[in-house]
């Protein structure tokens, strides 16, 4: 089979991906990022484009990093230092960089908290979350110790470097109504959403303090399952699906930030 080009690889993405129509912060700049000579031979997949993962990326032989957090959150900024470095690396390993944040968050199938919940065994009922026109998290219902549901989130993040917390946990407390929204996703608008919704169980990457402190007053338990890892899924599952539909190798790069 011949090796696919950046063109056909990222308009497949684009369209999958819906990169085009769905609304996402400025500095993610979904799409590719860097484009890189010849064909798509190898796939790494990370979460941040890092000079971590760059050099990772490299040693494997890929030339396509695939990422959840590209080259660009911190805005327009100079080619000097560090940010200089990573573009460097990039052109000289003649790497490609191709990003999706919310575009891979919000996706019925490749969604990071999406695929969460198959993982910790929840069913899907809806959408959470909600960011302009689309759902970046999902939500659904159960019936089991919230204790318990914390030991599977453990099990679950240990491997990935990561020791799952919770906010105080009232005694005998129940999830009946849970919601995920992976990475920083305890923030003012999906709190006040939880709230509103009923939620009794919130399950997150990361969020600020006064998030563990406003909930237990509310009745809701928060479990932060580490930002890194809660975004480790859905990179995974793209790269995946690539090495599938064009025949090609990939990588995982695991370069966790403790957070």
């Amino acid at each position: 089979m011949t090796e696919p080009s950046l063109a056909t690889i990222a308009a497949h993405l684009d369209a999958l991906l819906d990169i085009a129509g769905t609304p996402d912060y400025p500095a993610a700049l979904n799409g590719i990022q860097v484009a890189h000579r010849g064909p798509v031979r190898r796939i790494a997949a990370a979460v941040d484009c890092s000079q971590r993962t760059i050099d990772a990326a490299a040693a494997a032989g890929a030339n396509l990093l695939l990422v959840h957090h590209g080259l660009f959150w911190g805005g327009l900024q100079p080619l000097v230092g560090p940010h200089l470095a990573r573009v460097r690396t990039l052109l000289a390993a003649d790497i490609a960089v191709y990003s999706a944040h919310l575009p891979l968050d919000a996706h019925a199938t490749f969604g990071n908290s999406r695929l969460l919940a198959g993982e910790l065994g929840l069913a899907v009922s809806g959408g959470y979350a909600r960011y302009q026109q689309i759902d970046c998290g999902v939500r659904g219902e159960s019936d089991l110790g919230t204790a318990a549901l914390i030991d599977r989130v453990r099990a679950w993040a240990a491997p990935l470097g990561h020791h799952a917390v919770a906010s105080s946990i009232p005694t005998g407390h129940r999830t009946r109504r849970w919601a995920i929204c992976s990475g920083a996703g305890a923030q003012v608008e999906t709190l006040r959403e939880a709230y509103a919704t009923g939620v009794d169980t919130l399950i997150v990457g990361e969020g600020p303090h006064w998030s563990a402190v406003d909930a237990p007053e509310r009745g809701l338990v928060i479990i932060y399952a580490g930002h890194y890892a809660t975004e480790t899924l859905g990179v995974r599952a793209l790269a995946a699906h690539l090495s599938d539909r064009f025949a090609l190798p990939w990588d995982f790069v695991h370069s966790p930030t403790g957070l």
